[in-house]
């Protein structure tokens, strides 16, 4: 027999106002209304400019199960997830799109793989309905690059559309970066993982609020909060300009000058001026990857993480504010 457990459905929302009505009842509510859980629905109004609050507002005066939070203007969906998750007060949070995108009728899944012990569950869009060419291999690209520059490997195709246990909640409200990535932020804490397979639909209505523009933006602030190897980069690059022109430099001293040139290459001045130019460009490359170096120390004192997670699921006796 299934327990009855509370379940916070968190929905970001911006300028929705074309299918929130739609994915409110022909959508979410058939899907949760069978299960045997008790659900609070919290839609978080990202500064729409459109009628999508007062069709929110319209929701919650039938449904007493929603509870709306309204952003007093457009912070992005990053930081308007986080709100929802912040207000959230469940056993579990669901986070999800309000688009349809993030099918409903699977959340008895994700639910089912918690209950089993899961801490954090994700949703992995297999297929996408009407995904264009460019979004298409543009996610393949960003996940390839970013999983051969970051330790902590980040699963293709994984969404935002996951299941955080209460105390992966606890932990992860306590993030103060500004520019954040939530499901990077979620797999940086660990905990114990489990995953969920499904195909995307075409959205319920209107276009996708990320750009082109926007999703470049996503992945360079991925690139920057999740890794520090790109500060590093050109010192790498610095360093190899450096020993390839000591080499030549080297190569040229004795061919041309100590050997009298026995090879007849003939190099002339412009020439190992260019070489000379190369070891002082390296000098200011690898210059820079010192103050990299420090620049990493500083960056990661100032995003304030916690140096340490505990898991308290799995820790024994042990003594902690609830």
């Amino acid at each position: 027999m299934t327990v009855s457990r509370s379940i916070s459905i968190v929905i970001p929302v911006y300028n929705e106002e074309d299918g929130i009505l739609d994915f409110h009842y022909k959508i979410l509510l058939p899907a949760i209304d069978k299960l045997v859980h008790n659900f609070e629905i919290t839609y978080i109004n990202d500064g729409s400019r459109d009628n999508s609050l007062k069709y929110l507002h319209d929701i919650a005066a039938e449904d007493k199960r929603v509870k709306i939070v309204s952003l007093s203007k457009n912070f992005g969906k990053e930081i308007a997830t986080s709100a929802g998750i912040f207000h959230s007060s469940g056993d579990a949070t669901i986070i999800m799109d309000a688009d349809g995108q993030h099918p409903p009728k699977i959340i008895n899944k994700f639910i089912n793989k918690w209950l089993a012990g899961a801490q954090v569950v994700i949703g992995i869009r297999i297929e996408n309905q009407k995904e264009g060419f460019i979004k298409r291999y543009g996610s393949k690209a960003f996940y390839r690059i970013l999983n051969s520059i970051t330790s902590d490997k980040i699963i293709p195709r994984s969404t935002d559309y996951r299941l955080i246990d209460a105390e992966v909640r606890k932990s992860f409200i306590k993030f103060t970066e500004r520019d954040r990535i939530t499901r990077g932020l979620i797999d940086w804490l660990g905990y114990k993982r489990d995953y969920i397979e499904f195909n995307a639909p075409a959205r319920l209505a209107g276009e996708a609020s990320y750009s082109i523009s926007k999703l470049t933006k996503l992945a360079i602030n991925s690139f920057v909060s999740l890794t520090l190897k790109p500060l590093f980069f050109f010192g790498y690059l610095g360093l190899f300009i450096m020993i390839g022109s000591i080499l030549l430099g080297l190569f040229i001293i004795v061919e041309q000058i100590i050997l009298n040139d026995p090879l007849s290459l003939n190099f002339t001045g412009t020439a190992m001026l260019g070489v000379f130019i190369s070891f002082l460009v390296s000098l200011v490359l690898t210059s820079q990857a010192m103050i990299a170096v420090y620049l990493s120390h500083i960056y990661s004192q100032t995003r304030e993480r916690p140096i340490f997670v505990v898991n308290e699921a799995e820790s024994v006796n042990l003594l902690s504010e609830k």
